[in-house]
């Protein structure tokens, strides 16, 4: 219960940064109403709004703990998912959007379940695949793409 009060305060106050952060980035040239500062800021509205919604079911709820049974918690999948952020945010540039996010859902979702390493590998690289196709072909983006001894 207290990690989730902390985690709800946590992310409301980095979803109100996203918002705050997101009115700095200069609006559309071509007297669009939309973008780019649009997308980080509807993020840190749906983070903020989310994060409210964790706060309030935490407050509402009544502590079913026995007395038997203790929360335990596992700090090793946490450690894991956050090295591997850091370890996609390094390498982004380096090897590329497609093969970094292939890795880190890879790793994330190995993390979380184990025994489904099929499903990881067909969700990882559809999701790395499709995101980069729309981002780049359809919506004209830049995303790092192939390293240079990959083409």
């Amino acid at each position: 219960m207290k990690f989730d009060r902390f985690a709800a305060v946590a992310f409301l106050v980095v979803g109100v940064l996203f918002m705050i952060g997101s009115r700095n980035l200069s609006s559309s040239s071509y007297g669009s109403s939309v973008g780019p500062d649009i997308f980080p800021f509807v993020l840190g509205l749906v983070l903020a709004a989310l994060s409210i919604r964790l706060f309030y079911e935490v407050y509402r709820s009544k502590r079913q703990e026995s007395s038997k049974e203790k929360l335990k918690l596992e700090y090793k999948p946490f450690i894991i998912i956050l090295l591997s952020t850091l370890i996609y945010i390094l390498t982004l540039e380096t090897f590329g959007y497609v093969i970094t996010t292939f890795l880190f859902l890879f790793v994330c979702f190995q993390t979380m379940e184990r025994s489904k390493w099929v499903t990881s590998l067909i969700i990882s690289a559809g999701f790395s695949g499709i995101v980069y196709f729309l981002f780049v072909n359809v919506l004209k983006g830049t995303l790092p793409g192939w390293p240079i001894w990959f083409s």
